[in-house]
């Protein structure tokens, strides 16, 4: 025995599962004594490892990742006319059509409101009955007719973009396919 182990001999007593291993691993540098005797190392430990983990993921802890939830609340938002509520639910720049200039920021996004929502296909109208199609795990599509013929959902080329961001499901981007 060399000197400091007699205060671990008292923890392999009382720890007998680890008696079974051999001598060099029972010994002062070992772990399993030092786990066994100092159990709220092991919980300090394990709390920290929980609390750098909880850190790592919390941008994406508070982030919508069910899409229907955030298709219920977008949709409400577009057929109630909330500009600002449909806002923060886009991702900036906003990708737009074949042609058209992409919507910048915010207050781009709110003075082309009609332009986006209204102009070729009427959204409201549109996503009242209009079902999302999932494209891939990232990204969602809504495909809505023009707004002529509202009732055509055979050609409906007007294709509204959603994709899952680190900070949830946004509305990414308008499309016309036939474009």
């Amino acid at each position: 025995m060399q000197p400091g182990d007699e205060k671990f001999s008292k923890c392999r007593s009382m720890n007998k599962r680890f008696n079974w291993l051999p001598k060099p691993w029972s010994g002062r540098n070992s772990f399993p004594p030092i786990r066994a005797c100092r159990p709220w190392r092991v919980v300090r430990e394990r709390t920290l490892l929980a609390g750098i983990l909880i850190l790592l993921l919390l941008p994406s802890a508070f982030a919508q990742t069910d899409f229907s939830a955030f298709w219920k609340e977008f949709k409400s938002a577009v057929v109630a006319g909330d500009k600002a509520k449909v806002a923060e639910m886009t991702k900036f720049p906003l990708s737009m059509p074949y042609g058209v200039k992409a919507v910048k920021n915010k207050e781009d996004f709110l003075r082309r409101y009609n332009e986006i929502f209204k102009s070729e296909a009427n959204a409201a109208q549109c996503f009242t009955s209009g079902k999302p199609r999932k494209e891939s795990t990232q990204r969602y599509e809504v495909y809505c007719p023009f707004k002529d013929t509202p009732d055509d959902w055979e050609n409906a080329p007007i294709r509204f973009i959603f994709e899952l961001t680190k900070s949830g499901w946004k509305f990414a981007g308008l499309d016309n396919i036939n474009e």
